[in-house]
């Protein structure tokens, strides 16, 4: 039994307590111990929604890990305060699962994965989207190598949500809050680490974002492998799924999946005529259903390494890849350049 303090209490606070509660095998692992947020009444809201009555509350992380020390800290605070929940936990001996992005910035980032070194600690992301079933579908499909070398990703992202709150002031919204998902499971598929960016990043008139609602960009991978994405969150009429919508070339053919259930993968099977014959194949379903539920999942994962002394598939020394194509795109954005992506 893992005796877990959750620190920030807002609302993807509940998708993480859900995960748990609802799945007896996580249930049977993890005893929330403490619940903090900087306003207590959000921490006591939480603990009563969610039956955690012998849950400590506060709204001191330090005085919390030194009451109840636990032995693993989910963070769940606003990416600004990220760094300091991280550094108080992992210098308090607790592995910590954060919620994504990483960090504020790639320093701040480089700082945890020392800190995580230096404490024999772990330190993980929940990148979720990896999660899904459609991702692991993917890298099913082309751990087979049906498609040749991959060449290309695309990737497009459509949607007109109305937020309210925090992301509507946001600067560089779509590409710090949500392209990151996109990016990482980009990384995932290739499975390349990336080296170059260009990005165009804009707020297209009739946004209701203060900054950067939309964004265009071109990633390298090296040994000419390139991905694409092309979003917007403020894009009405024809929305995407939130996984994107994607097209994934190989030397020999092209998958594409709706980022819902619809997947259609064609390889080359004819040798003559102007345009080659093709030939469908089938994507096949997923082998494992525990690594296809998204917050869950991410937890299940990253228990599992701790206690069999193992790296989880989102650690931080990994994540931060993913994390440097974001702030690559913005950097680029803002110069107007092709950037090289430095880890």
């Amino acid at each position: 039994m893992h005796r877990a303090v959750l620190t920030g209490c807002g609302a993807m606070a509940k998708g993480w307590l859900r995960a748990i509660g609802e799945r007896p095998d996580l249930a049977g692992q993890v005893q929330v111990v403490g619940l903090v947020d900087i306003d207590g009444a959000k921490a006591k809201a939480l603990a009563d929604e969610f039956a955690l009555s012998d849950a400590r509350i506060g709204s001191d992380l330090g005085a919390m890990l030194a009451d109840v020390k636990p032995d693993v800290v989910f963070d769940v605070v606003v990416p600004p305060a990220r760094s300091g929940v991280v550094a108080a936990a992992l210098e308090a001996g607790a592995h910590v699962l954060s919620e994504k992005p990483m960090a504020a910035s790639m320093d701040e980032a480089r700082r945890m994965i020392e800190l995580a070194k230096r404490h024999g600690r772990t330190h993980a992301v929940i990148q979720n989207r990896r999660f899904v079933s459609g991702m692991r579908r993917i890298r099913r499909f082309l751990d087979g190598a049906p498609l040749g070398a991959i060449t290309a990703v695309h990737c497009d992202f459509f949607l007109a949500p109305h937020f309210g709150g925090f992301r509507e002031e946001m600067d560089h919204v779509l590409l710090l809050d949500m392209a990151i998902h996109t990016f990482d499971a980009m990384r995932f598929v290739v499975g390349r680490m990336p080296q170059a960016v260009y990005c165009v990043e804009t707020n297209p008139t009739g946004s209701w974002y203060a900054d950067g609602a939309a964004a265009n960009a071109i990633f390298e991978f090296g040994e000419g492998v390139v991905g694409t994405y092309r979003g917007s969150w403020c894009a009405d009429g024809a929305p995407t799924s939130w996984e994107s919508a994607w097209r994934i070339v190989g030397a020999k053919g092209t998958l594409l999946w709706d980022g819902h259930d619809g997947f259609e993968a064609r390889v080359t099977s004819g040798s003559d005529g102007f345009f080659r014959e093709t030939a469908s194949l089938v994507v096949p379903e997923v082998e494992d259903a525990t690594e296809t539920q998204g917050h869950a999942s991410v937890i299940r994962d990253f228990l599992r390494a701790i206690d069999g002394g193992t790296a989880p598939e989102t650690v931080a020394t990994d994540n931060i890849a993913s994390l440097a194509m974001v702030f690559g795109a913005i950097e680029s954005a803002g110069t107007g350049r092709r950037v090289a992506i430095e880890i």
